[in-house]
């Protein structure tokens, strides 16, 4: 098991920078065609990144496609969704411990918020300028459809806001173009108002503030200005103004003024000027989309957009026949358990039930939300004395054999996942139970590597499949065909601290352990634990503690560390009425 998985997140992240680099692909073959196409596309792979995949996958959802007694998609569609869902992080829940540290994640947030609240405030310093200009700039009485204002600015001619729009010109302008070369720059910035440039400005500069650490953000803003330049300036030919006149005008503009500090004000320079100027001048024809290409690119939009709904549909009745068992069990009955009982038990018996026996609160707790003895504080001290015994049955997947021994991995875990659902609900339900979680920064171990190297047995790879078993006795550990990450998690319950394999060691292992235990109650899987397994010959006195049998007889050692831990603290629970 992975344990540093792709947050969805950074799983957003890629599949947005997967439909960018689509994007680019799809304008490169439209690159003769007409720029306010392109500047259409460019701005679709802009919205792309406030627009997860996921949510058109759980729209398909809403919609069934196969039978509901069905419970396997096609493998096309497993294959699909894993890449339109976001990836989650994965942990062992028995274990309790986030891989990716607080203190990391906290960092990553200041940071992230510095860098959004400098572009704020770039952004809105430049934009407060722009209003002081406006507010001390006179009216000129030239008819356009919104109010054209000279300000005393170095900047060039632009049109500023986005619902009010005004087109602002420098102060003195007239003496420094022509009539005509004048007459030009309106009818530029005229069409940057009917294409409503500046909304499309704005809404990217919030995908740039949000997102302002990925490098093709701002790429595709680059692109947008490059792209929205271009189409006015063809817009602008079309209306019958001369390419040369047009031509020298915007180089006049270059020459004499600054650009726009913010990109929603829209003006007349940006892009690669020389390009500009010879296209302007060449009047380039553009062609017009034929019937294939638009089927192209109404079909690469449609895609874009059913597919990951499709994928939610195909895959749709597999998340209703999950839910359709139901997360409690059909009947439960709790008694007080024998006082001269032996240890705890727990069995699964066929149909989705369980036996328990001999079990405190506390440990219906531990199988329940799949943590151990050290993630739980709080509550009366009855919980982890007292024992009940409780018979549970309850319905589970029709597919799946009855017998629980013949489940695949993939059942067993849903079985498991079912199994700890319903505990939770008993516990809900029957023990009134209330708790809070909470993560707190506490003492594990790392086990890495001893001086002198591991000594490991690697499995029989044949033989593993069929052979993998953790047997835990008080002062003994076997584990058959078993990673190193899982046996971690036997490991925690002995020392009692979250044990994080750092020994790069991959691969299926036989080991065993022996020790001489501390002494106290017995540990989950052994006498007194959920597993009821046999008592074991008398320990040693004389015998190796667990850290020195780690590193002699495995080759292994434990090392301090601190890392966040998730943890239950019990608020309320009562005892159940025996029935």
């Amino acid at each position: 098991m992975n344990l540093y998985e792709l947050t969805p997140f950074a799983s957003h992240l890629w599949q947005s920078s997967l439909f960018t680099l689509a994007c680019a692909l799809l304008n490169w073959t439209l690159r003769r065609h007409r720029a306010s196409l392109r500047h259409s596309i460019w701005l679709v792979a802009s919205a792309k990144f406030l627009v997860p995949f996921s949510l058109f996958v759980q729209l398909g959802h809403l919609w069934q496609w196969r039978s509901s007694t069905s419970t396997i998609a096609p493998p096309v569609f497993e294959v699909a969704e894993q890449l339109s869902q976001p990836f989650t992080m994965s942990f062992d829940p028995g274990f309790g411990f986030r891989p990716h540290t607080s203190h990391y994640t906290s960092m990553l947030a200041v940071v992230w918020l510095c860098g959004f609240l400098v572009l704020l405030a770039r952004w809105l310093r430049h934009g407060w300028q722009m209003h002081q200009i406006e507010r001390n700039a006179r009216p000129l009485p030239i008819e356009t459809p919104i109010p054209v204002l000279a300000g005393d600015s170095s900047y060039e001619p632009g049109v500023f806001g986005i619902f009010r729009p005004v087109l602002l010109i420098p102060e003195g302008i007239a003496a420094r173009l022509s009539a005509a070369q004048l007459n030009a720059i309106i009818a530029h910035e005229l069409c940057h108002v009917r294409r409503r440039d500046n909304l499309a400005a704005a809404f990217h500069m919030l995908v740039s503030a949000l997102f302002w650490f990925h490098p093709l953000v701002w790429w595709i803003g680059s692109r947008l200005v490059a792209e929205r330049e271009n189409a006015c300036d063809e817009e602008v030919l079309d209306q019958g103004q001369s390419p040369l006149v047009y031509a020298e005008s915007i180089l006049n503009v270059c020459k004499f003024y600054l650009e726009s500090p913010i990109p929603c004000a829209s003006g007349v320079t940006g892009a690669d000027l020389k390009k500009r100027i010879e296209t302007i001048m060449t009047r380039r024809h553009f062609s017009q989309l034929s019937l294939a290409r638009k089927l192209f690119v109404v079909g690469a939009a449609t895609a874009a957009l059913c597919t990951p709904v499709l994928i939610g549909i195909a895959t749709a009745p597999q998340v209703q026949a999950q839910d359709a068992v139901s997360p409690t069990f059909d009947v439960v009955s709790i008694k007080p358990s024998d006082p001269n009982g032996r240890g705890t038990m727990f069995r699964v018996v066929p149909g989705g039930g369980l036996n328990i026996v001999g079990a405190p609160v506390r440990e219906l707790i531990m199988f329940g939300y799949g943590v151990r003895q050290y993630q739980i504080s709080g509550g009366p001290g009855w919980v982890g004395t007292e024992r009940f015994d409780v018979t549970a049955k309850g319905s589970a997947d029709p597919n799946a054999p009855s017998d629980p021994r013949q489940l695949n991995e993939e059942q067993r875990q849903a079985l498991q996942l079912l199994l700890r659902k319903r505990i939770q609900a008993l516990l809900a339900e029957r023990f009134q139970l209330q708790m809070t979680e909470e993560t707190k920064e506490l003492p594990v171990y790392h086990l890495v590597e001893a001086k002198g190297g591991a000594k490991l047995k690697v499995s029989d790879s044949a033989s593993s499949a069929e052979n993998r078993s953790i047997r835990m006795q008080r002062g003994m550990l076997t584990v058959a065909s078993i990673s190193l990450t899982e046996t971690t998690t036997a490991l925690s319950n002995i020392v009692g601290r979250p044990v994080i394999d750092k020994t790069g060691k991959a691969g299926l292992f036989d080991l065993k352990l022996e020790w001489t235990p501390e002494g106290g109650p017995g540990i989950p899987g052994g006498p007194g634990g959920p597993g009821g397994a046999e008592p074991p010959p008398p320990a040693d006195a004389a015998g190796p503690t667990i850290f020195t049998a780690l590193q002699e007889q495995w080759g292994l050692k434990l090392e301090s560390a601190k890392g966040p831990v998730v943890t239950y603290r019990i608020d309320s629970v009562q005892k159940p009425s025996a029935n």
